[in-house]
């Protein structure tokens, strides 16, 4: 097989393709949108070469391959009629393991009467990193289905892993240190 090319000069001019072929500039909200779930995508990738325990870092790397699906979804021209996204999307039951997760972590976590501030172990600062991605990501993606066709399934899974990241900072962060109080200040 020929080795394919990593620069094709095709975007040379501020326009980039979906997939399906259609041309569109590269400040379209749909760019900005499956960008920001690569970001996050990188994010847990960094979050995750600090989680040791093996039922954690599998389910981020499961989490890492839904949000390769969902930037293809977003990636792909459903406006047209013409193309259809070449790969899975979200489900209903991805959408239900995360809450599972969610459940099984936070009945373990200690009961939250104040704001936590991000911080207290690297693992649960990269957490909270991801988890605020994880809300840009969702904030993009309702731009884009203003304009456009999303799966309602997209939406809420994103809404679902910023919450999941958050109890997986809590916990992260509980197993070396105390976490971080927001201490209210009348300056």
């Amino acid at each position: 097989m020929k080795k394919s090319m990593i620069y094709t000069k095709t975007g040379d001019r501020g326009t980039t393709s979906l997939a399906g072929g259609t041309r569109v500039s590269k400040t379209h909200v749909r760019l900005d949108a499956y960008g920001t779930v690569d970001e996050l995508n990188s994010y847990i990738g960094w979050l995750n070469c600090e989680i040791k325990e093996a039922t954690h870092h599998d389910f981020l790397r499961y989490i890492q391959h839904k949000l390769f699906s969902a930037g293809a979804f977003l990636a792909t021209d459903t406006e047209s009629g013409h193309s259809k996204p070449s790969v899975g999307t979200i489900t209903e039951k991805d959408i239900s393991r995360l809450e599972e997760q969610i459940d099984i972590i936070d009945r373990n976590l200690p009961r939250l009467s104040r704001f936590v501030l991000p911080g207290g172990s690297e693992a649960a600062a990269r957490a909270h990193i991801c988890r605020t991605v994880a809300r840009r990501a969702e904030r993009n993606v309702y731009r884009v289905a203003e304009r456009f066709p999303v799966a309602d399934e997209v939406l809420i899974f994103l809404n679902r892993l910023s919450d999941y990241l958050f109890v997986l900072a809590r916990y992260e962060c509980g197993k070396t240190a105390e976490e971080i109080y927001w201490e209210r200040s009348d300056i």
